[in-house]
């Protein structure tokens, strides 16, 4: 069996079509006006006779306002209604007309042909026979999204006004919104000032039912809230502000609610000690990312507000800096390569990520140890690295041996994990998925397998022994006899304590290089390594047929006892 949608829907729902297990469903273009076709597999016509508005369609659940007109096959008139509100699937309405109406624009006209079993039936009603096919003519005037927003009751969302379609907030988030708190007898109980109030989502605001309907809400939305008591108290005590009275125990609130605008707040860090919320959403989709060079304007405060620098305001030059090379604080350098040209951001950083527990000399103020900073930015612009797939082949042999000779200055300067990702960049241009003219293939391979070596080294420095390894068998796989390659699998072997592995490694590289000196220093280590494992061994046998021993004389003690 095929089903046919309407391919233009922009929320269809199960209920709507009712298909049977294996199914196949299809989509069809949209009903012109005139045109008539059938629901699914439910046997109920639908004809078009006005088309609607936008490509919305109510769902189960919302309240409608339909004028319709119910008669029978020759034309009788049995019911009519005009303006008539009522909430789709809620049996109200003969069960064949909710799932009708669930299939409606706003201002569409549509006629549907119903069998009886989604109809009166069997029983009939007055002005309709027992098992009769009927027909109602609909216009869908408008309706209301209704939203359970904790999927239990306790708070119904009704919106009243749609807002952007630019995303939600998230707990994070800082939000302005006005709100106007009654009870069911029009009591008022709170109200915001004209220009609304701000608060950050996850630290709540009035009640708990606000803040989850507030992650519900896009830009510009306008809703009514109906609050059950669960959601009207922060732990069971009333909770009120400066512009509200007490909130009576066990009331149902009714709350008239617009999000105005958010501030999205993202965590930077991991830790989320670094934090950026966003004042001006930048333009376009890439961000600076690491070894861009940006153009920056920037005021740095502390936690009282007082300015302790600032670059770009007052005919001062805008702060110019390369991402990732620890130009200007870690915070700030986390946080600018997540930005968008154009963007604007308030960037809190947390001392890890900031000076530390050092105070700092700075152009406007000094700034004490362990201060949290506060970094108003603006990205005016910024120039990427181009990326490997952008560059002919002697430009990434270039790049790579650039980021090489980077990463060995970082290197030397015990920086580990930067020259590390030097290293993993170097390598990337010199990938296996390039053309190289034939003169630098032999230069590509071994900058490649020199880029996997001194990240091996690092990865030796920063004790992840198994990236080592994994590296050393790299390079192994296409020189058999590499010695730094069997040198530094050998050392990681040996702190994994995998001694037969280190062996076997310091023998090739012997066999390939005998008087090499750290080889052979290697090895001595091994050899005390191993002969230390041996006693300890021997030790714990040795303590375990002790005890062994004092068993079976016990054991034999108490058998001679028990003759």
């Amino acid at each position: 069996m095929v089903v046919i949608r309407e391919s233009n829907a922009s929320n269809l729902m199960k209920e709507e079509y009712d298909e049977e297990p294996g199914e196949v469903v299809e989509s069809a273009p949209p009903l012109k006006v005139g045109e008539e076709r059938i629901l699914g597999s439910s046997a109920i016509k639908k004809k078009l006779l006005k088309s609607g508005r936008g490509f919305e369609l109510p769902n189960f659940g919302d309240e409608a306002t339909i004028k319709f007109v119910g008669c029978l096959l020759d034309g009788t008139t049995f019911a009519e209604g005009d303006d008539n509100n009522f909430k789709v699937g809620s049996g109200k309405m003969v069960s064949g007309l909710d799932r009708g109406i669930a299939t409606m624009k706003e201002g569409e006209i549509s006629l549907f042909t119903l069998p009886p079993e989604l109809a009166y039936g069997e029983a009939g009603t007055d002005g309709v026979p027992p098992n009769s096919y009927i027909k109602f003519q609909v216009e869908l005037i408008s309706w209301i999204t209704v939203i359970d927003v904790c999927k239990d009751g306790g708070v119904i969302k009704r919106v009243v006004v749609k807002g952007e379609q630019t995303g939600k907030p998230c707990d994070l988030d800082e939000v302005l919104v006005k709100y106007v708190v009654t009870l069911a007898d029009g009591t008022l109980l709170a109200k915001t000032p004209e220009e609304g109030v701000e608060f950050y989502v996850n630290d709540g605001h009035l009640c708990p039912a606000l803040a989850k309907a507030i992650k519900t809400m896009n830009r510009g939305e306008m809703v009514n809230l109906e609050v059950k008591p669960k959601y009207a108290y922060q732990g069971g005590n009333l909770n009120h502000d400066h512009n509200s009275h007490v909130i009576p125990q066990n009331s149902v609130l009714s709350i008239d609610l617009e999000l105005l605008s958010f501030k999205p707040v993202i965590g930077v860090t991991n830790d989320f000690k670094v934090m950026k919320k966003i004042l001006k959403e930048g333009h376009g989709s890439l961000t600076a990312d690491e070894g861009a060079v940006v153009t920056v304007r920037y005021k740095a405060m502390l936690k009282d507000g007082s300015i302790f620098e600032k670059k770009g305001y007052d005919g001062e030059d805008m702060l110019k800096f390369v991402t990732g090379e620890e130009q200007v604080i870690s915070g700030l350098d986390h946080a600018v390569m997540t930005m968008k040209i154009g963007e604007h951001a308030v960037i809190t950083v947390d001392p890890l990520y900031g000076f530390g527990n050092v105070e700092v000399k700075r152009d406007l103020a000094t700034v004490p140890s362990s201060s949290t900073l506060s970094y108003e930015v603006e990205i005016l612009d910024f120039v990427k690295e181009k990326e490997p797939w952008e560059m002919i082949g002697s430009e990434r042999v270039q790049a790579a041996e650039r980021k090489k000779d980077e990463g060995n200055v970082l290197f030397k300067n015990g920086k580990y994990q930067r020259a590390l990702k030097k290293y993993d960049k170097a390598a990337t241009y010199v990938g296996e998925d390039g053309s190289y003219e034939d003169d630098n293939q032999k230069l590509v391979r071994s900058l490649r397998v020199s880029c996997w070596l001194n990240n091996a080294a690092c990865c030796l420095r920063l004790n992840n022994f198994q990236a080592a390894i994994e590296l050393c068998s790299k390079v192994l796989d296409i020189e058999f006899y590499n010695v730094k390659a069997l040198y530094r699998r050998s050392q990681a072997y040996i702190e994994t304590a995998d001694y037969h592995l280190a062996e076997a490694d310091i023998k090739k590289a012997l066999e390939a290089d005998p008087g090499n000196r750290e080889v052979k220093a290697a090895k001595n280590k091994l050899k005390q390594l191993q002969a230390e494992s041996k006693k300890r061994d021997a030790k714990l046998y040795s303590n375990m047929f002790s005890e062994m021993t004092k068993r079976l004389k016990l054991e034999n003690v108490e058998e001679r006892e028990m003759e």
